[in-house]
């Protein structure tokens, strides 16, 4: 009976209007059914990089991207190729447009969006004066652009599918996402198709009524009583009707009945709707979200940078603003029921748990969609977010992941840090910490690139709460100040139709610092809580600190190189850090690491830390040799018995870099291969130059002009071939300084003025030297005269000295 119900009543809908109104009428059916499927637009904006670019160059003024985006259904509704070529129906289609501007435009009036509406002002007085008189050439513009946008997709869906699309950020579609974005855009169809079914329920139900009303005052007026089957029944039995009422009495009773048919399925399939949004939101906040907030963890210990909001943001407001339009459909179910109703009507039965639902639908989804974009991290050291510095300025972003224009500038968000940890601060003796600065501030979409509903803070610092033992309010604390964890809280409140919602997230555990020399530590604390929970505020982690695997710490460790550098560590350099952590083994995946063993407890035979030793050596990469390992020129970690290993089948002058294992401030070092006066092979090692050397000579500098003395004083260069087999030249010339200009022209005439001596410092090893350690930098006569006073040298590495050589004019040249 519905169905039959359904096509009378779009017949007749249609044959009561007007021509005009007829055709606005298909036209508002030809929106339902593109919006029925996943509009062209939608899609578009969910591209990855390389193919937005291409869209923006699509648009310009003689067709805006705002336009395109305000009015994305409608425009993908028309038929503009048509327009293109008949100019009676392009002159129809172009003051359509028109009204859509003011309809759109009397949207953003009433929520009071200045900006949007001057843009739309603008945007319609361009395109009257430009395409009033010739509304063909907007029609094709607009047609070649939506063209243009199906070729793009197209291109887009054949590069995927083929496997050629190269995504570096994370862009991937998996399969599972794949069914989302399907999940996605059925319940955005049956919302539709649901708004159509509530039209029509108003529509048979104001016949009914009106019916209804209009044979009831034909004749004597039965009881006045509530339910409308009662006074039916009453009517039809009164024996004073004729034969024509009683048949109007039986068709209003069909109308009825067509009507609670309807009702009851709209109830239904609202129901099943719910369901769906349930079941999608599940995915999108419990997998989703929660898949992006462990790639933002990774990131921020160095991992990938796979942490884009964007996709995130369109799959929420798309459920959001499907969730809302139920809400509506609600509402307006309400409203026919307060105006008809009857005994088990089917409104009054389930509307109110249908209600319920919804409002928490959207309530936990609003709640679930405030996440902390960036995390708080000081500028002057972007590498290493979540440690802070008391006193120190720094930033974090919070972004509410559902676009809704009206939203802008009403969110104020509030900054606290340690809100809910009082009274377990209390118990393990952590600090406690004032947020100074600008701590509260308004949501709104003009500062971030994408329009997204966000706030920055810049000017936030921490300072601790001073009490009886230093900040602490508890003198037997378990916990150092590195190992302390702390939540910085934002919160704010929603005001959305009709409803409040409180709204928080938080960052990750910060580590908060008071000196610089802490920042190792702290950022070793950051890196094991990283790697071995999601718990998002677990500020008790280190009371009991898990063990990690080899497997996680290796990969953590070459994302310390791999995330500041052009490399990251290769097999056989970890191999040798594990030996370094856990001693020889076969196999060391699987193998346990202990948070005291990676951070606390001193390395065999050393008077530091395995962490300790290794930030440092990051560090001395990061400052002082940076190019040469992005060059792959320095091998760094490699055993000793290792390297003698590659090194003995070398011929002499072959060498190798490598950095020291005894030095705790970072030291790196040459190894090379050398023959004696018998022709046997000897590997030689010069004393590891650190930090404090590298600040006034580069390392390419000094293995260009490195020397050795031999016993007749004369210097050579011990170093020709860097391993395996790269001149020295070639690999390190480039990274040298070139020579000076002398201050005047040595075959100058007119000059009077005698040019300086150049000079070229270099590094000099004595073969035949004892302890040099006490030696200066000082001339080849000077040192040859204290060499004749010096013991053999002893085995080991060899002291290298810095000489500054003075040459004369006429043998001034590079060395």
């Amino acid at each position: 009976m519905f169905p039959s119900l359904v096509s009378s009543f779009l017949v007749s809908s249609l044959l009561s209007l007007s021509p005009s109104n007829c055709f606005l009428m298909c036209v508002l059916y030809r929106v339902v059914e593109a919006a029925g499927s996943m509009a062209q637009w939608n899609q578009l904006q969910q591209l990855e990089t390389r193919y937005l670019e291409q869209l923006y160059h699509l648009y310009s003024d003689s067709f805006p991207m705002e336009l395109r985006q305000f009015l994305a259904p409608w425009i993908e509704s028309q038929d503009w190729a048509y327009a293109a070529n008949k100019e009676s129906h392009a002159t129809l289609v172009f003051h359509n447009l028109l009204g859509e501007i003011d309809q759109q435009y009397s949207r953003f009036l009433q929520e009071n969006n200045v900006l949007y509406q001057h843009n739309l002002r603008r945007i319609k007085q361009h395109l009257q004066s430009k395409y009033l008189e010739k509304p063909m050439e907007i029609a094709r513009i607009v047609a070649r652009c939506l063209w243009e946008e199906q070729r793009l997709l197209q291109t887009a869906t054949t590069a995927a599918q083929d496997g050629t699309a190269s995504h570096p950020s994370g862009t991937v579609v998996t399969e599972k996402q794949q069914i989302l974005e399907h999940n996605l855009q059925d319940i955005r169809k049956r919302v539709q198709d649901m708004e159509q079914k509530m039209k029509m329920l108003e529509n048979l139900q104001d016949d009914f009524d009106f019916n209804y009303k209009t044979l009831k005052s034909q004749g004597d007026n039965p009881p006045n009583s509530s339910p409308i089957c009662s006074e039916l029944s009453q009517d039809m039995n009164g024996n004073s009707q004729a034969a024509a009422t009683r048949q109007k009495m039986s068709q209003l009773e069909q109308m009825l009945s067509a009507l609670d048919q309807l009702r009851r399925q709209i109830v239904t399939e609202m129901a099943g709707l719910l369901s769906a949004m349930d079941f999608v939101q599940k995915n999108l906040t419990d997998d989703e979200l929660a898949d992006w907030k462990r790639r933002q963890q990774i990131a921020c210990i160095g991992g990938p940078p796979n942490i884009c909001l964007d996709r995130l943001e369109t799959w929420i407001t798309s459920l959001a603003e499907s969730q809302l339009q139920i809400r509506q459909q609600i509402k307006k179910l309400e409203e026919l029921q307060q105006k008809v109703s009857y005994k088990g009507d089917p409104i009054i039965q389930h509307r109110p748990a249908l209600e319920e639902k919804i409002v928490d639908l959207f309530r936990n989804l609003m709640k679930s969609a405030f996440v902390v974009e960036r995390q708080p991290c000081m500028p002057m050291h972007p590498d290493r977010p979540l440690v802070i510095k008391t006193g120190v300025q720094f930033t974090n972003k919070v972004r509410l992941l559902v676009k809704f224009p009206e939203l802008n500038y009403q969110l104020k968000i509030k900054v606290i840090i340690d809100k809910e940890s009082g009274d377990v601060a209390a118990i393990r003796g952590s600090r406690k910490f004032n947020i100074l600065g600008t701590n509260t501030k308004v949501m709104n979409m003009e500062e971030s690139n994408n329009g997204s509903l966000s706030a920055e803070f810049k000017h936030l610092t921490l300072r601790e709460q001073r009490c009886g033992n230093g900040g602490r309010t508890n003198s037997d604390a378990s916990l150092i100040v590195t190992e302390e964890l702390h939540l910085i809280t934002f919160e704010t409140e929603v005001y959305h139709q009709g409803l409040k919602i409180d709204l928080e997230t938080h960052s990750l555990p910060v580590v908060v610092i008071s000196n610089i020399c802490q920042m190792p530590n702290a950022w070793a604390s950051i890196l094991w809580y990283n790697m071995l929970t999601n718990h998002p505020k677990n500020v008790n982690f280190f009371t009991k600190p898990p063990v990690g695997t080899w497997d996680q710490v290796a990969e953590v460790l070459s994302w310390q190189f791999s995330s500041t550098t052009k490399r990251g560590l290769t097999i056989e350099q970890l191999t040798t850090l594990a030996e370094k952590l856990l001693g020889p083994c076969v196999n060391y995946s699987g193998c346990q690491i202990t948070w005291a063993k990676f951070c606390k407890e001193n390395m065999a035979g050393k008077g530091f830390s395995f962490w300790v030793w290794l930030d440092n050596i990051i560090d001395l990469v990061k400052k002082y040799i940076l190019a040469l390992w992005n060059e792959g020129y320095i091998l760094g970690f490699i055993s000793k018995e290792r390297e003698r290993a590659i090194l003995s089948p070398k011929p002499p002058g072959t060498f190798l870099l490598r950095f020291s294992e005894s030095s705790k401030e970072g030291g790196i070092t040459f190894t090379w291969v050398e023959k004696d006066i018998s022709g046997k092979t000897q590997i030689q090692s010069v004393e590891p130059y650190t930090k404090q050397q590298l600040n006034s000579m580069s390392f390419a500098e000094i293995i260009m002009g490195y020397k050795i003395m031999d016993a007749t004083n004369i210097l050579v260069s011990p170093l020709v071939y860097l391993f395996p087999e790269i001149p020295k030249e070639d690999a390190f010339g480039k990274y040298c300084r070139p020579e000076a200009a002398p201050e005047a022209e040595l075959g100058d005439p007119c000059s009077t003025i005698q040019p300086y001596l150049k000079t070229k410092f270099i590094c000099v090893t004595p073969t035949n030297s004892g302890n040099t350690s006490d030696l200066f930098p000082m001339s080849p006569r000077t040192l040859d005269s204290l060499m004749h006073n010096e013991a053999e040298a002893n085995p080991g590495p060899l002291d290298s000295l810095t000489l500054d050589m003075e040459l004369s004019s006429d043998v001034a040249s590079p060395m």
